[in-house]
């Protein structure tokens, strides 16, 4: 999902069971496990977001979530506006996954903020099993080491 994505989902959480704290602010600390977008995260994802916020802190980054656990139903919304967005189903696929395949749905993906966390994690992130997924998405984050602590090759967009 794009900033730009992002932001919209933000916008659109109240109204399709999103939290308050998320369409008010935007992001989210990795801390703040009282919001479904970070409490319903799967515990292993949690803790990693939270072990490497904490490193880049040290290192004077801010590690902030855009997006973290959806639900069905509000992925459904994304989706559709991102068909709305870029006029077709093939490129809104490049972007925005359909529920039944999204890691956000299942608490398997993190969306962070700012450019610089994003930059930090690609450098830092397989420390925590972390990995960037998606060559156009340097923000989509998730539990990808193999057993060596190696990130995989990255897909070039959610299509595949």
């Amino acid at each position: 999902m794009t900033h730009a994505l992002a932001a919209a989902a933000a916008a659109l959480a109240l109204s399709v069971g999103g939290s308050p704290a998320a369409a008010a602010s935007a992001t989210l600390s990795p801390f703040d496990v009282w919001d479904p977008a970070i409490g319903r995260l799967d515990p292993a994802l949690l803790t990693a977001i939270q072990d490497a916020a904490r490193a880049a802190a040290a290192e004077g980054v801010e590690i902030r979530i855009t997006s973290g656990w959806r639900s069905p139903e509000f992925q459904v919304q994304l989706f559709d506006d991102a068909v709305r967005s870029y006029g077709s189903v093939d490129v809104a696929r490049q972007y925005v996954q359909a529920p039944e395949v999204s890691q956000h749905v299942v608490g398997r993906a993190v969306d962070v903020a700012p450019i610089a966390a994003d930059e930090w994690l690609i450098r830092n992130g397989a420390r925590f099993g972390l990995c960037q997924i998606y060559a156009n998405e340097i923000w989509h984050f998730e539990l990808a080491t193999d057993a060596y602590g190696n990130c995989p090759p990255l897909r070039p967009t959610a299509a595949g």
